[in-house]
């Protein structure tokens, strides 16, 4: 078996870093550059307005759908706040230096509006099933609205996406997540990984049952509490180290067009694997423009498909330019960064060297354990109905039972898997997902701008 994992690793590494990492690179950044001016920075002027959407202020009874704007984002948000904040920002900088930061807060920015585009896209061509409940995603959006221009094309388009989402719904946010909680669980309290594998298959299992409602009952108390508790805990080591805090961004900054040069026990980086990690470990935390997100906001009770792309553009900030950089910071910061300690490691390394300068040592443990187990927990669950929505797609509703079964099964799997063969199979699946979606965002920004001139008309009319 070890020999065929192995053989496994070195094909899907292969493909990484000679094919997907590349073409990711060279997809995203464009494509969400090409929004950004066509759309006229929508992600920074119509921020306010978006906020006071999840507020509630738009809400109504009689509005179609399954969830309300603020339990779509909190859904959403479950699947994109994850290992990639605590993790995620570990390996970034890990492998690509400091500076990879930098290039994960462009994905950040430019994600914003890339997770308008395709939410937007996602609410506008949602479809209802037999039981009244909502699937929608860019499946949805590729063999309805690029029926025109591709023909049977389109359909084969969505199936591959489709495809590409039950296979990282079983990496991304389940084996990657279910493996960060094992290791931590075992490296704080000595916890052996196959016992926390049974305790989340389980766990995952009871929710994920309920459907999208119950899944956002559980994750609208979890996300905040969640954000909270690590915002608090990273903001209070940061502020004890105020004074490296200018030094941090100007390695971010300096790093990100230089490389970063050999330290302690990091090894170097050149600046294109600097940029290349920055994308690929910004794009596995705030999802955007892969095209997961939008099959959680399909579900929004809306009469306006544009109003439930502006609070999914709201992710991306609230993922990758506000808890990323709090955990880049709180590595930074404290030296961590070239520890040579790889994964959850050197956040909890970085949280314990920083409360530890306060008076209290290891506690940095607990909070980084509980934070990651929250984090990745909600980020599994969530999952869960993105890979049900897409496994609906391409083989019915009676597919979902059998889905939810196989992926309680992979919770198990990850927990118990290798770190590197874990991340390498994520990093691989994203790309699957993100590169059609990419191609059906540009052959549809007609009508995003369409959606767009629409929805702020018909504002301007309310307001008058």
């Amino acid at each position: 078996m070890g020999g065929f994992l192995d053989a496994l690793d070195n094909a899907i590494v292969w493909y990484n870093d000679y094919i997907g990492g590349y073409a990711v690179l060279l997809f995203l950044i464009p494509t969400g550059l090409y929004f950004i001016f066509k759309l006229r920075f929508l992600n920074v002027w119509a921020l306010p307005h978006a906020i006071r959407i999840v507020a509630g202020k738009y809400d109504k009874k009689g509005d179609e759908g399954d969830v309300t704007h603020f339990k779509a984002l909190t859904t959403a948000l479950s699947a994109t706040v994850g290992t990639g904040n605590i993790v995620g920002v570990s390996l970034a900088i890990y492998f690509g230096g400091p500076g990879a930061v930098f290039w994960m807060w462009v994905t950040g920015f430019l994600g914003m509006i890339l997770k308008y585009t395709e939410c937007t896209l996602s609410h506008k061509y949602r479809q209802f099933n037999s039981d009244g409940t909502v699937s929608g995603g860019p499946m949805y959006y590729m063999k309805i609205g690029l029926k025109e221009k591709l023909g049977k094309w389109a359909a084969v388009l969505a199936i591959i996406f489709a495809g590409a989402t039950v296979l990282a719904s079983l990496g991304t946010g389940n084996m990657a997540q279910a493996n960060s909680i094992s290791n931590a669980f075992h490296h704080t309290y000595g916890v052996a990984n196959w016992i926390t594998g049974l305790f989340i298959s389980g766990l995952t299992l009871l929710i994920i049952i309920g459907g999208i409602k119950r899944i956002a009952d559980v994750t609208s108390y979890l996300v905040p509490f969640m954000a909270v508790l690590y915002f608090i805990s990273a903001v209070v080591v940061i502020g004890a180290n105020y004074q490296n805090i200018p030094h941090s961004f100007y390695i971010i900054i300096h790093d990100a067009f230089s490389g970063t040069a050999a330290a302690g026990g990091f090894v170097g980086s050149t600046i294109m694997m600097t940029m290349i990690w920055g994308v690929r470990r910004g794009l596995f935390s705030n999802e955007a423009g892969q095209g997961s997100a939008p099959i959680a906001h399909a579900a929004a009770k809306t009469e306006y498909a544009a109003r439930e792309g502006l609070v999914a553009s709201l992710e991306p900030l609230v993922d990758t330019l506000i808890i990323c950089t709090l955990t880049a910071l709180l590595i930074i910061d404290t030296g961590a960064w070239n520890s040579g300690i790889q994964g959850v490691g050197m956040t909890v390394n970085a949280m314990n060297l920083g409360l530890s300068r306060i008076g209290l040592p290891d506690i940095g443990n607990h909070i980084v354990t509980i934070g990651l187990f929250m984090f990745a927990f909600s980020t599994i669950i969530a999952w869960s109905y993105y890979g049900s929505r897409a496994s609906i797609y391409l083989f019915g509703e009676k597919s979902v039972k059998p889905y939810q079964v196989l992926y309680g099964l992979f919770v198990f799997f990850g927990s118990i898997w290798g770190l590197d063969l874990v991340w390498h199979f994520v990093d691989m699946a994203i790309t699957f997902m993100t590169i059609p979606n990419l191609i059906a965002l540009l052959l549809l920004s007609p009508v995003v701008v369409k959606e767009t001139k629409n929805y702020f008309a018909a504002m301007k009319e309310l307001k008058a």
